[in-house]
């Protein structure tokens, strides 16, 4: 059984330059992650909050709906987790799941009876920034920053920055992890037979099995456990919104770990064009899906958020969009993230931004046995028609 967030979100040990932990520090004058300005999008919604937007409060869910609402995060996003884990842990088992739901930059968590909303947010240059909103009645409520969350969300399984954690585990079914029998990381690269222990999974996925579902009294050891979604906004934990989530929690870590890495390595004169590309070189692969699990056989989710993803686009003049999905033998029709459209990417140093696209055009525009040339070309026609900052080089395929 392997898989429980931690928290709201993941980091998974990648091969490369960017193992290991940030060399630098949170406070380092290239950082400081406490005191610099933030603008990610709860810090403005705190904004609209004080000039005179108002969030609703209902009995059952709280402010969580007008939040979802603000935030413009779909309810068929929601995934659901059993595994303790957060500061509300008390309350999670498997009769009362933890739900998450997210878009590109923002996750927000909700216990049932919970007093507290958890969120994780991207901002494009400090990275994961994390808040709570309190869960009870009031005319000012506000998102409160909560650096103590660092405690788990700043480690080598964060790449060693602020990030999210999206760890594979035994859970029994009253939620507590079974650490004594393992753990680890997970991203897209992680096979299905290794994924969402500790969660609830809805959906389709004929012959191919996962973790998910169970709860275990030892290794061997294991039952079968039915989600109570009574309640809940959604009444499931959709497969593919966990294959999506999955990819996305890791990409944010490593967006945040490439432009720390480059801000610290300039500021104190150690960057070299052999750093630069050994960056590039692993952000890149996981961009374009290198070593993705494969499906070996169609995954169909049931609430509909592989529609609700796919139609946020943007798409080319041929109709094509890199948030379409794939579902028989791999996640994306595309293989290239839509997170390259993300504020995390755009905010990425110039330098490092630079050596990513060379990087990604030496892979697009070359023979690679992991990219048929029909891919090579699509993801390149795609990028042409929607990404502004391309640069030149792009034009040549």
């Amino acid at each position: 059984m392997r898989l429980a967030v931690l928290l709201i979100v993941p980091g998974v040990l990648a091969l490369g330059d960017l193992v290991g932990v940030f060399t630098g520090a949170l406070d380092h004058p290239a950082i400081e992650y406490h005191e610099r300005p933030v603008h990610d999008p709860v810090s403005e919604l705190n904004k609209k909050l004080d000039q005179g937007m108002m969030l609703a409060f209902e009995p059952v869910h709280g402010y969580l709906p007008a939040v979802l609402d603000a935030l413009r995060i779909p309810v068929e996003s929601q995934i659901a987790t059993f595994a303790k884990a957060s500061f509300q842990q008390h309350l999670i088992n498997a009769g009362n799941a933890r739900a998450i739901y997210f878009n590109d930059t923002v996750a927000v968590g909700w216990v049932r009876g919970g007093k507290e909303l958890e969120i994780a947010t991207e901002d494009a240059r400090q990275g994961t920034i994390f808040y709570t909103i309190n869960q009870r009645a009031s005319g000012n409520p506000r998102a409160t920053r909560r650096d103590d969350c660092l405690t788990c969300h700043e480690s080598y399984d964060t790449l060693g920055v602020p990030g999210m954690l999206l760890r594979s585990v035994y859970a029994a079914n009253n939620g507590t992890v079974l650490l004594e029998l393992g753990n680890f990381n997970v991203d897209h690269r992680v096979a299905f037979a290794h994924r969402w222990g500790g969660w609830f999974v809805t959906g389709k996925t004929d012959a191919m099995g996962h973790l998910g579902n169970a709860a275990f009294k030892s290794e061997n050891e294991a039952e079968s456990v039915e989600a109570n979604f009574k309640g809940y906004l959604s009444p499931g934990s959709d497969i593919v919104a966990l294959m999506v989530f999955d990819h996305q929690m890791h990409m944010t870590n490593l967006l945040t770990r490439v432009g720390w890495e480059t801000r610290f390595a300039l500021h104190e004169k150690t960057m070299t064009p052999e750093k630069l590309a050994g960056m590039a070189a692993e952000i890149v692969d996981y961009m374009l899906f290198v070593d993705e699990a494969r499906i070996s056989s169609p995954v169909r989710g049931t609430l509909g958020f592989e529609e609700k993803f796919a139609a946020e686009g943007p798409r080319d003049r041929k109709g094509r969009s890199l948030r379409q999905f794939d579902l028989d033998r791999r996640m994306m029709r595309y293989p290239c993230s839509y997170m390259i459209y993300s504020a995390a990417f755009d905010g990425l140093p110039a330098e490092a931004k630079g050596a990513i696209y060379q990087r990604m055009w030496s892979v697009l525009s070359s023979e690679n046995p992991r990219l048929s040339i029909e891919d090579r070309r699509a993801i390149v026609e795609i990028l042409r028609d929607t990404k502004k900052d391309l640069p030149a080089c792009f034009r040549e395929l």
